[in-house]
């Protein structure tokens, strides 16, 4: 019963570890090559080159200590290049001040 358990969270980790990794490839597949260069991060083939290994990895050899090292390349593609391309890129959260609301900027009732 205990067995089945673990086996089942080591299960539900791999998988995890695997979307992180695809996700993480799409979203570095996806971005333009020019956008790389302006954030200052490594060129878009390195990156697809480092998450495609990871989804490999995942794929293929079942050594948790290679998924938890494409675990946190994947991870810092996307907590810190992701971000950055995104600024880059004109994508996310508009330009605007703290004090905009909803349907424009709060400018208290004036």
């Amino acid at each position: 019963m205990l067995l089945t358990g673990f086996s089942t969270l080591v299960w539900l980790l791999y998988m995890v570890m695997l979307v992180l990794a695809v996700v993480a490839l799409i979203m570095a597949a996806t971005a333009r090559e020019d956008a790389y260069r302006a954030a200052d991060k490594q060129k878009k083939s390195f990156w697809l080159i480092i998450l495609g290994i990871t989804v490999a990895v995942n794929l293929f050899v079942p050594m948790l200590f290679l998924q938890l090292a494409g675990a946190v390349a994947s991870i810092v593609f996307l907590v810190d290049v992701r971000p950055a391309l995104q600024a880059v890129s004109g994508g996310g959260r508009r330009g605007g001040s703290g004090s905009d609301g909803p349907y424009g900027p709060y400018n208290g009732g004036r």
